[in-house]
């Protein structure tokens, strides 16, 4: 997941969630596993980065967090956690 980073072209929103997609990366056996998880990664870097901005900080310290945020995310498997029937998925990664 190299060049994480901002572009003019990222969205400014959340995806929709493609819970096909986050099943697809949390199942590490899968053949598509990796390519899913870096495609979920991507997808959602910029609005989390941009929720971070909202929240007052600096753009180096809103990028720095949300790489902070995806490296514990990655390293506690959070993703595994994340259920279908409790909503979309831009709401499980915003609960505190």
């Amino acid at each position: 997941m190299s060049n994480l980073t901002s572009s003019s072209d990222a969205p400014r929103v959340f995806p929709a969630t493609r819970w096909s997609q986050v099943l697809a990366a949390t199942c590490k056996d899968a053949p598509d596993s990796a390519a899913a998880l870096e495609t979920l990664c991507r997808a959602y870097w910029y609005p989390i980065y941009a929720y971070v901005r909202r929240s007052g900080q600096p753009a180096c310290d809103a990028q720095d967090l949300t790489r902070e945020f995806f490296r514990r995310s990655l390293e506690k498997r959070w993703l595994d956690s994340a259920n279908r029937e409790k909503g979309r998925l831009r709401t499980f990664l915003m609960a505190p």
